[in-house]
């Protein structure tokens, strides 16, 4: 069976981070956008990461440009928002497509593990997946779900 750690994903620099790093820790994986309106969720995002690391909670954010152009089109200058405007310390990968034929692999396996309301497809900027330390997603929020929403489905896995 395929969990979220069998996937490579890219940092912001372009290396290549195997999930493996995270193997058996709980995770947030958000597609994030820095000029939307929803971007203030960073804030939660934060705040859930700086309550729950040291029980091993990871977050990981997705720059996504496919709602509306809302990402700037250089990735420092995304990461450089993040950390600047919501004091964002969880890490923040490069940028992806989470829908179509070039979406990112672990985006295509998140969504056929929890699918929407209506449909597969991410519907928005800050769709959010819970997946437990075994590497099963368990949970999809939808983008106007506030992160504080998600703490009692964490705590469950902690």
């Amino acid at each position: 069976m395929v969990s979220v750690y069998d996937f490579e994903v890219k940092k912001p620099n372009g290396d290549t981070l195997s999930l493996k790093e995270y193997e058996g820790k709980p995770l947030v994986i958000v597609n994030t956008a820095s000029k939307c309106g929803l971007t203030p969720q960073f804030t939660g995002l934060q705040s859930l990461f700086e309550t729950y690391k040291e029980d091993g909670l990871m977050i990981l954010g997705f720059p996504c440009d496919q709602f509306n152009d809302q990402e700037f089109d250089n990735i420092d200058e995304t990461t450089e928002f993040c950390q600047l405007n919501y004091g964002v310390t969880f890490p923040i990968m490069a940028k992806i497509n989470v829908n179509g034929d070039d979406a990112d692999p672990l985006f295509n396996h998140l969504t056929s593990e929890k699918k929407g309301m209506l449909s597969k497809k991410v519907k928005w900027n800050f769709t959010k997946f819970l997946v437990d330390r075994n590497g099963k997603v368990v949970e999809r929020y939808a983008p106007q779900t506030a992160p504080e929403k998600l703490v009692e489905d964490i705590e469950k896995l902690l």
